[in-house]
């Protein structure tokens, strides 16, 4: 297809801009061939005509598809031209933030101004071990594949770093060597890579200095040879240096400074040792103060001198020389101040005493006055004669800078020579790495003799880069046998021609520097007619003749020809020198001792830089004045020496290029000048890189990424089998120039643009399918939209004609009932008007009718009373006259009768005076007593009856008598009771009239009271009406109140349980770092500890040459000793026999028992002083608030307290009794031991049943007590409560008798309702009181009970015990006792901290004597038992003895008869016994020599732990702390051996991480720990060990443990590491899904192949095998998850660690690649049932990166969501994936920067780390949770194939 087709509307081309450099446009119309000019659309929104060149005819640069702007290497553009790259790399820069680019072999570096975190360790982890091409471009990926270069093809490599000053030059060089550093490590323990890094603070105090364009600007070339051995581990390096800048140090230009040692020297001129420098301010010294800028802006010169001191002696510089170093600097200082003054125009002098000069003699150590001397004159030797002659004052001042640069020279020669020394290895060098470190192509207003050296040697280098790149190209061709033909490429040998051949331009200066009177001037002309016009490169300016134009492969460069000659000559005077060389300050003459030999190229140039070289120069023979000769070698020649030295090296080398840009001169982050960094890519080769690739097949593919990538272009019949063929077939279609395209074995070569017209053939091809799919789309979206169109409007129609009729019947049903209604209605009107008439004419006629019937009732009623009137006042009338006849009447009978009556009494008197009346009276009297006679004799008659019945009665009445009598008593007492009742009712009566006259004042008050009521019932009622609607006010601002009481509530109890959250994750956070720290220092003891092996191997091999009849020891015979050798804490002469046989020599091991004893003691003290002081402090505390509460108790706690105390001092005094009765009983178990203690007639037997029977006694004794205090507390309660009762009602009487007015009744309302709240509150703390104390006593009264059982339960089990464990259990008992005794004394002495300091301090001593006393004890059973052994065998001796006596013939005669004797099955302890020889052979069959495949895979799991437990237990059994220790230690020692030996085996490390956690949990369970005898079965609470207690062993084994499960962390992260990125990111799992982008495949053709592609199911298979093997080996399931979890974090980490690192990963289909992977590693954890381990959330940080590719990423609401979702990434893993997205296809849109901004600023809250990469090497801090064993010991079966038949059951 020819180019002018691709010109087409909308295609996007690039044209030339002045300011831009490059702008983009869009055709507006198609280009045909023939037009003048192209219809172009700007990017500003401007239509701009654009005419083609009329000569050339020239169309411009087509643009590349914005799917490959971005692209990681240049190279892979399909169009290769200057505006494509310039944009590339400006879109990566600016908008990506990414500053390396590939292009080709070059690796572009752009310096961001900024610091970037890209270069930690985690990222030199991460490009360890990578190819180039499959991460994204760094410098540490160019320092990976010269490494790997290196020890693959064992070929020197060199990276060469080039660029102008301020480009990064230096900081990429440092990066390099911190790699190299970091990856390799040193082969010795000098710590190499650290003395390399070093050199770097010392070469820039001293080499580099602040510029206009850079603040730490090097002003020389390096060139440092890092040196491997064959191992590739680093042994040392080796610096040459270059053309140091000398005119820097007597002359700065403005902005500038001298080198910073001299500013580092002036900051820290106050130290002490730096008096004597007799410093100060640098603005004080000509040297340093003519730039005006003595300061950089963030650095401190004081802190970096301290650091290039630190450099300094890191690398073996003593103080003394350092000291000498600055002395010279401050005397070059010194020197710079001396002045001059004329005494005519030839001569000058120096002032008398000149305090510069004097300082800088007395600092080198020279004489005064010579140096005053020679600084003003020089000596002139002729042939015959020498003279002195005086100089000028110009000529002293130059001559005095001269001298100042050749010192300064001298000095920089001799640090680079000891910082070599330093730097250099003994053993020998099989390889090195070169870092060349060289200044750029320069170019300045004015260039001198420096510009000319430095353009030289990049035309050399640049050179040199040409030929590599020319010859990769080619081998790619060749490699892949393809047609070969020849690329046109700039060769600048003619230039190089032009500068060093024969009469070239250093010859030529070198001639006219050997002239007497050769000058500038001359030399200028010499060039004009030996090049003008006869060389094209040379050119003379047209106005100037003192300067000269050179064209330079980058530009032209115009040099003035000032100067040269005398920069050239370096003239030095020698009388100066001399001078020095005679200083008394030995390190002087030392800088000047090469000035007596031949010199090599490493002489300073009087142009200001140094070139040297590390290589001497051979020893040639000759006469004497050959060494004059060679020392008049001028700068130039020195130069070109060593620049071909150098091209040697570098030609000997594989060379990788890193070309530094400089963005801008203004030094601003992340800002891009297109002008400048166009000019640095001309002049450093990537645009001449880019051109010989364009000239070729720049575009390459692999055919099935062709396939994978344009099979949609291909039909069905166009696929074959062969991809190769399918390939070619369809090119032949599409590409119909054969010349565009070739194909090799593996890929197809395109030139450059066709990979463009393939993609544009793709994405037509893809439109068109985009079109038609939109299309079918579309219509069927229409034709959906129309049917529910269609379906809503019959819905609607049917709805509303529904409507319509509904509204109709409604209509017809209102008519019917309105007609209904108005006939009611009317009716109902009718009606009721009827009603209303009838009703008001009946109401009339009522009253009328009433009226008349009341007016005729009227009427009769008035006519009767009228009648009734008459009636009554006749009849009254009639009865007055009757009353008045009456008493007429009466009247007159009384006046007659009086007088009738008057008559009446005269004639009585008259008869009284007469006899007759007494006879009368006498006849009358006598028959009275004739009556009266009669009734005397009846009265005798019945007194004789009555004479008997009183003889009856008598005695009847002398009975009742009796009684009367005590009636009488009764009575009278009641009589006396009545009066007093009398008495009372009197005072009664008399209470009574007081208080009805109290009454009726009472009354009157009341009256007066109620009326004052009423009126203040009014006000009250108004006042609580008022208050009523303050209340609802108040109510209502309570409401709020509590509302926001309540919300703020639930923020407080959020925010708290958020914080609680917070402080229990930072607490766990802080457990784990605690224990990963702790983990950490366990495997770096680890590694110091193989590391400490190796060496004592070494030192072994090295030192115990075999020699003739040398007898080797045993290989095991130190096996048993190592830092876990433990010995018994108390060594006993009687116990421990002496060691005859041990040599003498033999070091005593390290007694680590009882240093880990002395160590865990310590701790506990530290622990317990800290506990003591803070419960101190808290016992303070309480005692304070407990006396600020005791003067608001109430008294009645008194006798309470009382109470209790009397109480504690029973317990305490019945505590004394029960300790008195317990020594008893242990004097009487020590005096006797045999087994008839425990008879039932024995003196312990009867002590123990007294102290059953006084337990027993002493239980009854506290029932008592129990009731009583029950009693008690229940009286107290109810004589508080009616107390408190009578209190307040008489309070209340006496305060309502003293109320008068209304004011006191209200204040005594509210203080009585306020007495009522308080009395209230104190009965209810009171009750509460009383109830804890209740509760109290309860709990004591329980807790004595359970002591009581307690103790019952202990004799019970001590009279089980055999005899020589009840001593020791009884003690066990007590100590327990006494601990629990101590928690209840704390609790009771919480108020007193000084009584309970000295009960604790009592407790220990107590303690400590029962502690003697038991070691006591176990002395005393040890003798006994050793005893008994002796008995034991005399015993046997004399059995044996008796059988013998037994003659043979007793034996024969004696009858046999067959007898069945049944067997008794042996019952086993599960103990294992072997013999002490046998110990190392079971150590090697049980662990040394067993595999774990094949014989262990049918074994028991943890097999081998039990075995020696049960050993263990055996010599527990024994009591032989010698034999335990030393299978313990041999056991550590030799899984140490077998996994220094396999530990490469993930099986073997498996194995004994489960064996030794086995053998941890056995020791735990059978401790006699109550916590681990929980789970125990009562035959397994049997087996526990008696005699010895192995926690120190236990922290020992744990910590074994942790080396282990690390060693396997280790071990499965080798393994998986190089499946994980090929498995999880590269590998297509769901096929289809992801394009293949066209990135080019312009990897380095040296990088290592793939050895085999890795799939997902590679890890699932390796993650099924890993958990078979752990499952197999019986590992804790626990464990097992915390190595998944492990597994899981690794594989998560370094997946996420590759994306972030690599541009191509980070895509939509990637990330649907991704997630689906995640899927299928849960899904293996579910069929694990594993998915509690913890494994999914390490896998979070990738599932949300996956998410984050598949995210829209466009609006702020996405933003958001994007910070919500991605928590588990930090802000810079987000940032960085957003920037890395890359659109695999045109339909996908890249992320703005706009989004990226936002999501910054909605994260920089956040507080994360701001480390990009996940430490992939982070392993997670381990636990062993107890696992105890349901199998039993006994049931243990020792199988044959081990090899154990030495060891017999017991």
């Amino acid at each position: 297809m020819a180019a002018s087709e691709l010109y087409t509307k909308f295609a996007r081309v690039w044209i030339p801009d002045p300011e831009e450099v490059w702008k983009s446009a869009e055709l507006l119309k198609d280009y045909k061939p023939g037009d003048k000019l192209l219809l172009l659309h700007l990017e500003e929104g401007k239509d701009l005509e654009y005419r083609l060149d009329p000569k050339t005819n020239e169309l411009p640069h087509l643009r590349n598809p914005d799917i490959l702007v971005g692209e990681n290497d240049l190279t892979a553009l399909s169009y290769l031209h200057e505006p494509a790259v310039l944009h590339n790399l400006r879109v990566r820069f600016i908008d990506s933030k990414l500053i390396y680019t590939y292009c080709g072999i070059v690796l572009v570096a752009i310096n961001p101004y900024e610091q970037l975190p890209i270069y930690g360790e985690d990222i030199i982890n991460a490009y360890s071990g990578q190819n180039m091409g499959d991460m994204d471009p760094h410098i540490f990926a160019v320092a990976e594949e010269a490494y790997k270069q290196m020890a693959r093809d064992e070929r020197n490599q060199s990276i060469i770093v080039s660029g102008e000053s301020g480009a990064g030059k230096t900081v990429s060089a440092k990066y390099a060597m911190r790699y190299f550093a970091t990856v390799s490590g040193s082969a010795s323990e000098a710590n190499v890579e650290e003395k390399v890094l070093a050199s770097n603070p010392i070469m820039e105090s001293i080499g580099n200095a602040k510029t206009t364009r850079n603040d730490n600007s090097s002003r020389f070339g390096k060139y440092i040879e890092i040196g491997f051995d064959k191992r590739y581990r680093i042994i040392g390096a080796n610096m040459r240096t270059y053309l140091l800048e000398k005119s820097r140090v007597m002359f700065q230009a403005e902005e500038e400074r001298n080198y910073h040692i001299f500013y580092q020297l002036c900051a820290s001129a106050k130290l002490p040792e730096f008096k004597m420098l007799r410093l100060g301010n640098a603005n004080n010294f000509h040297y340093t103060k003519q730039g005006g800028s003595p300061m950089i802006e963030g650095v401190d010169d004081a802190k970096e001198m301290a650091h290039t001191r630190q450099a300094c002696t890191l690398l073996g510089i003593s103080e003394s020389y350092q000291m000498g170093i600055f002395r010279i600097l401050a005397g070059i200082l010194h020197l710079g101040n001396v002045g001059f003054t004329s005494r005519d125009s030839d001569s000058c002098t120096i002032p008398p005493k000149h305090e510069p000069l004097s300082i800088f003699c007395d600092l080198m150590g020279v004489d005064y006055d010579e140096m005053c001397h020679w600084l003003c004159h020089r000596k002139l030797a002729t042939a015959t004669e020498t003279y002195i002659k005086p100089i000028s004052k110009l000529q002293a001042t130059n001559a005095r800078d001269a001298l100042a640069k050749h010192i300064y020279a001298k000095l920089f020669n001799w640090i680079v020579d000891h910082v070599n020394q330093a730097l250099h290895s003994a053993v020998k060098q099989h390889s090195f790495i070169g870092v060349l470190d060289i200044y750029g192509f320069e170019t300045f207003e004015i260039n001198s003799f420096e510009q000319f050296c430095i353009n030289y040697a990049n035309e050399k280098l640049q050179q040199q880069f040409n030929m590599h790149v020319f010859k990769l190209e080619q081998e790619e061709y060749m490699k892949e046998q393809i047609p070969w033909t020849l690329i046109d490429f700039y060769d600048n040998q003619p230039c190089i021609n032009l500068i060093e051949s024969k009469l070239g331009i250093l010859d030529l200066l070198d001639e006219e520097c050997k002239m007497p009177k050769g000058t500038d001037d001359t030399w200028a002309q010499k060039l004009y007619n030996t090049h003008l016009n006869k060389c094209a490169l040379f050119e003379k300016p047209r106005l100037s003749n003192k300067a000269f134009i050179i064209q330079h492969f980058a530009d032209k460069v115009e040099y003035q020809c000032e100067g040269f000659l005398e920069k050239n000559k370096d003239t030095v005077f020698e009388e100066q020198i001399k001078v020095l060389k005679s200083s008394k300050f030995k390190m002087l003459p030392e800088l000047f001792q090469d000035d007596e030999k031949a010199i090599s190229p490493t002489t300073a140039t009087s142009s200001g830089r140094t070139p040297l070289t590390r290589t001497p120069a051979k020893p040639t023979k000759g006469r004497p004045g050959q060494m004059a000769k060679e020392h008049k070698k001028t700068v130039g020649h020195q130069f070109r020496n060593s620049l071909h030295l150098l091209m040697e090296t570098l030609n000997a080398t594989t060379p990788h290029y890193v070309r530094c840009i400089k963005p801008n001169d203004f030094k601003f982050p992340f800002t891009f000048d297109e002008k400048r960094a166009v000019q640095q890519l001309r002049a450093c080769g990537v645009l001449e890189t880019i051109r010989i690739s364009a000239a070729g097949f720049p575009s390459r593919w692999t055919y099935q990424e062709f396939f994978s990538r344009y099979r949609v272009l291909m039909k069905q019949k166009d696929v074959l089998s062969d991809r190769k063929q399918t390939c070619k077939n369809v090119l032949e279609k599409l590409i119909q120039d054969k010349d565009k395209y070739q194909f090799g074995k593996t890929k197809i070569f395109f030139r450059a643009g066709q990979v463009a017209y393939l993609e544009k053939l793709r994405a037509d091809k893809l439109r068109a399918a985009c079109i038609r799919i939109q299309k079918i789309i579309r219509g069927w979206l229409l034709r959906k939209k129309y049917l529910r169109m269609r379906r809503a409007a019959i819905t609607v129609q049917r709805y509303v004609r529904g409507y319509q009729a509904r509204c109709y019947a409604k209509f017809l049903r209102r008519t019917r009932a309105a007609t209904i209604i108005q006939k009611y209605w009317r009716m109902y009107v009718i009606r009721r008007r009827y009603k209303i008439r009838r009703t008001a004419t009946i109401v009339l006629q009522s009253y009328l009718r009433g009226y008349l019937a009341r007016n005729r009732y009227r009427k009769i009623l008035r006519e009767h009373k009228t009648v009734i009137i008459h009636k009554w006042v006749r009849g009254w009338l009639a009865r007055i006259h009757y009353k008045r006849s009456m008493h007429a009447i009466i009247y007159l009978q009384c006046c007659f009768r009086r007088m009738m009556a008057k008559r009446e009494l005269k004639k009585l008197k008259i008869e009284a005076r007469s006899v007759e009346r007494y006879k009368k009276l006498h006849i009358g009297m006598e028959n009275k007593i004739m009556q009266l006679q009669r009734k005397v004799d009846e009265q005798n008659k019945d007194y004789k009856c009555l004479m008997e019945k009183l003889t009856t009665l008598e005695g009847i009445y002398n009975s009742e008598t009796e009684k009367l009598r005590s009636d009488l008593e009764r009575l009278q007492l009641s009589e006396e009771e009545a009066k007093i009742a009398t008495g009372r009712v009197l005072s009664l009566q008399q209470e009574i009239n007081k208080l009805r006259k109290d009454l009726e004042q009472t009354q009157s008050e009341k009256k007066s009271i109620e009326e004052h009521a009423d009126r203040y019932k009014q006000e009250t009622e108004q006042l609580v009406s008022n208050l009523k609607e303050e209340n609802s006010s108040l109510k209502q601002e309570k409401e709020t109140l509590n509302r926001l009481i309540v919300e703020q509530a639930k923020k407080m109890t959020e925010t708290m349980e958020k914080k609680l959250v917070e402080e229990t994750k930072q607490l766990e956070l802080d457990l784990n770092d605690e224990r990963l720290r702790y983990q950490n220092l366990l495997n770096e003891f680890s590694r110091l500890e193989e590391r400490y092996d190796d060496l004592k191997e070494e030192m072994t091999l090295m030192v115990n040459v075999p020699k003739p009849g040398h007898k080797r020891t045993d290989s095991t015979h130190s096996s048993n000793e190592s830092e876990y050798t433990f010995s018994s804490e108390i060594a006993e002469t009687e116990d421990i026999p002496l060691r005859t046989e041990e040599p003498t020599e033999k070091k005593v091991p390290l007694d680590m028992s009882l240093f880990l004893k002395l160590q865990k003691r310590v701790t506990e003290l530290e622990q317990e002083k800290q506990v003591m002081q803070d419960e101190l402090d808290r016992k303070e505390e309480q005692v304070l608030r407990s006396k600020a509460k005791e003067e608001e108790r109430p008294q009645i706690r008194g006798a309470e307290l009382e109470y209790e105390s009397l109480k504690r001092q029973e317990l305490e005094s019945e505590n004394k009794k029960l300790k008195n009765e317990l020594n008893e009983l242990r004097k009487a178990l020590s005096e006797k031991s045999a087994p008839e203690v425990t008879a039932p007639g024995a003196p312990a037997y009867r002590v123990l049943m007294e102290q059953l029977t006084s337990v027993s006694e002493e239980l009854d004794v506290r029932k008592e007590e129990v009731l009583i205090l029950r009693s008690q507390l229940v009286s107290q309660k109810e004589a508080i409560q009616p107390k408190n009762t009578m209190t307040d009602s008489t309070v209340l009487l006496e305060d309502v008798q003293k109320m008068k007015d209304k004011g006191e009744i209200a204040q005594a309302y509210i203080g009585l309702k306020e007495t009522n709240r308080l009395l209230e509150s104190q009965l209810q703390s009171q009750k509460r009181s009383h109830e804890n104390e209740a509760e109290a006593l309860r709990g004591e009264i329980q807790s004595l009970k359970e002591e009581n059982n307690r103790q019952q339960q202990l004799l019970a089990q001590n009279l089980q015990l055999p005899p020589e464990a009840r001593i020791e259990a009884s003690l066990q008992h007590e100590i327990t006792r006494l601990t629990n005794e101590n928690l209840y004394f704390e609790e009771l002495y919480a108020d007193d901290p000084k009584k309970y300091q000295s009960y604790r301090i009592s407790l220990y001593k107590r303690m400590i004597d029962l502690m003697e006393q038991l070691e006591k004890q176990d002395k005393t059973v040890r003798k006994l038992k050793k005893q008994l052994k002796v008995f034991a065998k005399k015993i046997g001796e004399l059995e044996v003895g008796q059988m013998e006596n037994i003659s043979p013939g007793q034996i024969i005669d004696e009858p046999i008869r067959p007898v069945n004797i049944p067997r008794k099955e042996k019952d086993f302890q599960g103990m294992l016994e072997y013999k002490k020889d046998d110990e190392q052979k079971l150590v090697k069959n049980l662990i040394l020599e067993l595999k774990p495949r094949g014989v262990a895979v049918n074994l028991i799991p943890g097999l081998p732990a039990y075995i020696l437990f049960m050993c263990v237990r055996h010599a527990d059994y024994l009591n032989d702390d010698q034999k335990v220790r030393s299978l313990l230690t041999s056991t550590i020692n030799s899984i140490k051996k077998v996994l220094k030996k396999r530990g490469d085996d993930f099986e073997t490390v498996s194995f004994w991480l489960s064996n030794t956690c086995r053998f941890l949990h056995c020791l735990k369970q059978y401790s006699g720990e109550e916590g681990f005898m929980k789970h125990n079965t009562s035959r397994q609470n049997e087996h526990c060990l008696t005699n010895f207690d192995l926690a120190e062993y236990r922290q020992v084994l744990s910590d074994l443990a942790i080396q282990i499960y690390q060693q396997l962390v280790r071990v499965l992260e080798n393994i998986l590491q190089p499946m994980i990125v090929s498995g999880m990111l590269e590998h297509e799992t769901i096929q289809g899904v992801s394009g293949v982008k066209p990135t080019g495949l312009r990897k380095r053709t040296s990088s290592i192949a793939d050895e085999g592609t890795y799939t997902l199911d590679s890890i699932l298979r390796q993650l099924n095998s890993f958990h078979s093997v752990m499952c197999q080996h019986g590992m804790d399931p626990e464990l097992i998850k915390q190595v998944v979890k492990q597994m899981f974090y690794i594989v998560g980490a370094i997946t996420l660690n590759n994306l972030l690192l690599r541009k191509d990963m980070c895509s939509w289909s990637k990330g649907m690649q991704i997630r689906y992977n995640v899927s299928q590693l849960e899904e293996w954890l579910r069929d694990k049932n594993l998915m509690n381990s913890g494994a999914k959330e390490t896998l979070e940080p990738l599932i949300q990166a996956a998410q984050l590719l598949q995210v829209k990423k466009k609006t702020d609401d996405d933003a958001e969501a994007i910070c919500s979702m991605c928590n588990a990434l930090t802000t810079a893993q987000i940032v960085k994936v957003l920037n890395l997205y890359t659109p695999v296809n045109e339909f996908e849109e890249r992320v703005s920067v706009s989004f990226i901004r936002t999501i910054q600023m909605r994260l920089r809250d956040r507080k994360d780390s701001p480390q990009l990469l996940m430490d992939a090497k982070h392993i997670f801090p381990v636990t062993f949770p107890f696992n105890p064993s349901s199998l039993a010991l006994e049931t243990i079966q020792i199988p044959a194939s081990l090899g154990l038949g030495f060891i017999s059951r017991v």
